[in-house]
């Protein structure tokens, strides 16, 4: 390949912008054609300036992946799940990209107590392997695969799944025998999220998506008939909500979900019913959201209603579930954010905020009492995990920290005894108590308390002169809570310290934490971002050319605001897939998703004043002749949530525009989309390769420390 010179430089041609009378020029509004040939050769051509600018790291990033590799278990076995007769779990093999999902049958103890205390066994490895989906099988001779609708029937003899071959997340539906093991004539295509069997265990609900990616139809398929018989049985015309389907735990109802970003619909349908009609639940209401689960013959509804900003449960009958028969459970609690429920046959779990932690408690229905389940350490994350059986007694749940890998365990409801059942292993000798972890708190310009979580070896010496990495996201309500990753003991065995920013417009202390950094309240976001580094500055944890910083997505806007505002603060950034360009985005209501972003970023089409404002922080509208830190930006050109363009058009803008020869990189998959490579290995390679690019430009490139075996000499 011929070395090049100088750095792509994307052609210019005229177009103005023309809203609320004001005219902008945007010379890479051209880059949003696919089909012209140019965009792809720019596209390629920014592949191979990387490439070649990555070329002295090869040896680094091989490296690199090998000791990722040599941490995780390539053949491993999750821990099984019990639904009925079969206990079912996913292993993967040494060598193969993708998980095989299997199932074994549960002996009947024929009236004698077991561990679960419903009449099986507990897992018993001695029965046959029955292997549902083999994805490697399935993915063969493509280089993208991923499974979206996975759904077994109630009597546990169909398997319903969908495949997607190019990242596009439009998926083709199809069913197979699991008694067979043989596929059956139907097959259904571009179907989207979302699935329900019927209880007569032959028909079938899947979502389709509209032209923009929003699933705004529900369908009805009867096993053995044409595709063309299929009912649409609801059609959500209103383009702020999706829609979604689900059967309750217990399987007595179907529940057709219509939510946009701030108000939900909710319709149902008993399970034994299919070809009934679905009855709605309480009509939508703008910015009422609620969600529910039935238990007994009530439905159990967690609302903001009533000006419960961090929620309450309320429970109405399921023959009038309606608003006017709520009747309150657990009241709004302003300390606390109750994010969601599971139900048992004597048992309501809670799923919790407090603290900017997450928590689990548990209610006795038989008496009201209630305790919470204690975790092992200060700064670390419990979540819910699979529990399909409605008459269990033993709960399933997951903990992990920064420093402890992500734990299984089963959780007595009654005794409150616990039972790790695995840790995921981390191969090479890992001791945990070579790491450290701990809460910091920074202070934004407003004077609010912004939190973070680190992780660095213990010893670091607080001097400035250790290189770290922050991550942010801040959007959506979405929390960014401490998570163990074997990946990252690359960077720390290298001296790094790693934090997360939980930043406004994230959840992570409820519900006025996201109201704080969204609509005009955005750039609460990137100031918290700003302030979370600087404080590691202060603190004398780094130096601000030892920062690397990183994000994705709506992430990725996170990254290209702060670095417009701040770009001598930080050494080196990652923006993958980065919503950089959100301005154009946000005005055109033909493109995937946009009329559903006007509840989290406003209307800037009706809005001049959403329209000032989103453009006043909008990375590709805010580029500046100035220096800015070394950057390495990812796109896929098959993303149907954030455009390739998007990414494409900014680095354009930097390259034209920024001053300094600080190196800018942009690297697009051309045969994925908003989640990356598919298959593991090449997963891993790509994390190797953003290592790789934070480790050269930060100067850190030596080898693992030598007591770390998994490092390959």
């Amino acid at each position: 390949m011929t070395e090049q010179k100088t750095p792509p430089v994307a052609k210019q041609v005229p177009y103005e912008r023309n809203v609320h009378g004001e005219v902008t020029p945007d010379p890479y509004n051209w880059l949003r054609d696919r089909e012209d040939p140019d965009t792809l050769a720019y596209l390629e051509a920014e592949n191979a300036w990387t490439e070649q600018e990555m070329a002295p790291t090869a040896a680094l990033r091989d490296q690199l992946f090998e000791e990722i590799r040599a941490r995780i278990q390539e053949t491993d076995l999750s821990v099984p799940v019990r639904k009925g007769p079969w206990w079912y779990f996913t292993r993967t093999e040494e060598g193969s990209q993708y998980p095989i999902h299997c199932r074994r049958a549960a002996r009947s103890l024929q009236g004698a107590v077991s561990d679960h205390g419903d009449g099986w066994a507990p897992y018993d490895e001695t029965a046959e392997e029955v292997i549902l989906l083999d994805q490697n099988v399935e993915a063969e001779g493509h280089d993208f695969f991923s499974v979206g609708v996975f759904d077994v029937s109630l009597d546990h003899h169909i398997l319903a799944y969908g495949t997607d071959t190019t990242g596009g997340e439009r998926y083709d539906l199809r069913f197979k025998d699991l008694r067979t093991g043989e596929h059956l004539e139907d097959r259904i295509e571009d179907v989207y999220y979302g699935s329900a069997w019927a209880a007569d265990d032959s028909t079938f609900f899947y979502v389709r998506p509209d032209d923009a990616m929003r699933p705004n139809q529900l369908w009805r398929h009867t096993l053995g008939t044409p595709n063309d018989g299929d009912v649409l049985v609801h059609q959500e015309d209103d383009e702020r909500f999706y829609l979604g389907v689900g059967m309750t735990k217990d399987e007595q109802f179907l529940i057709l979900h219509l939510g946009s970003k701030v108000t939900d619909e909710a319709w149902i349908l008993e399970a034994n019913d299919p070809a009934g009609t679905f009855r709605i639940v309480e009509p939508r209401t703008q910015d009422l959201e609620y969600s529910l689960e039935h238990h007994g013959d009530r439905f159990l509804i967690v609302t903001n209603a009533d000006g419960a900003e961090n929620f309450k449960l309320v429970e109405a009958p399921d023959t009038a579930p309606g608003r006017a028969n709520w009747t309150e459970v657990i009241g709004h609690r302003p300390e606390v954010k109750l994010s969601g429920i599971d139900v048992f046959t004597g048992h309501l779990v809670l799923f919790e905020r407090a603290d900017a932690q997450r928590r689990i408690r548990v209610r006795r229905l038989a008496d009201g009492a209630e305790h919470t389940i204690d975790q092992p350490e200060a700064v670390g994350t419990a979540t819910a995990a699979s529990n399909p059986e409605f008459d269990a007694t033993v709960m399933r749940y997951g903990y992990q920290s920064m420093v402890t890998p992500s734990s299984v365990f089963d959780y007595d409801l009654d005794t409150h005894e616990r039972t790790l059942l695995k840790q995921q292993p981390v191969l090479g000798g890992y001791d945990a108590s070579e790491y450290a972890t701990e809460r910091l708190w920074a202070t934004a310009p407003d004077g609010v308390e912004v939190p973070m979580s680190i992780v660095y070896k213990v010893g670091l010496e607080r001097d400035g002169s250790a290189p770290a990495l922050l991550y942010g996201y801040g959007s959506y309500e979405s929390s960014m809570d401490p998570y163990f990753s074997s990946v990252r003991l690359s960077l720390l065995d290298r001296g790094f310290v790693f934090a997360i920013a939980h930043i406004r417009g994230g959840g992570e202390l409820g519900r006025h934490w996201y109201l704080d950094g969204k609509y005009l309240h955005k750039k609460n976001t990137f100031t918290d971002f700003i302030a979370c580094g600087r404080h590691l500055v202060a603190e004398g944890w780094t130096s601000p050319a030892r920062l690397a910083i990183r994000g994705g997505s709506a992430g990725g806007l996170l990254m290209g605001a702060v670095v417009n505002e701040a770009p001598q603060d930080f050494g080196a950034v990652v923006a993958e897939v980065p919503f950089v360009d959100c301005l154009n985005t946000i005005l055109d209501p033909t493109l995937p998703l946009t009329v559903l972003e006007w509840e989290e970023w406003g209307n800037p089409v009706e809005s001049k004043e959403y329209f000032d404002y989103i453009r006043s922080y909008a990375p590709y509208e805010n580029v500046e002749a100035v220096d800015y830190p070394a950057m390495l930006v990812t796109a896929g050109l098959n993303d149907p949530r954030v455009s390739y363009w998007e990414p494409a058009k900014w680095v354009a803008r930097l390259r034209e525009t920024k001053t300094d020869s600080n190196t800018l990189l942009m690297k697009t998959e051309l045969g994925a989309g908003h989640m990356g490579p598919s298959g593991r290995y090449d997963a891993w390679r790509d994390e190797a390769f953003v290592l790789a690019f934070v480790l050269q430009t930060l100067g850190v490139v030596q080898p693992a420390s030598p007591a770390e075996p998994s490092v390959i000499g």
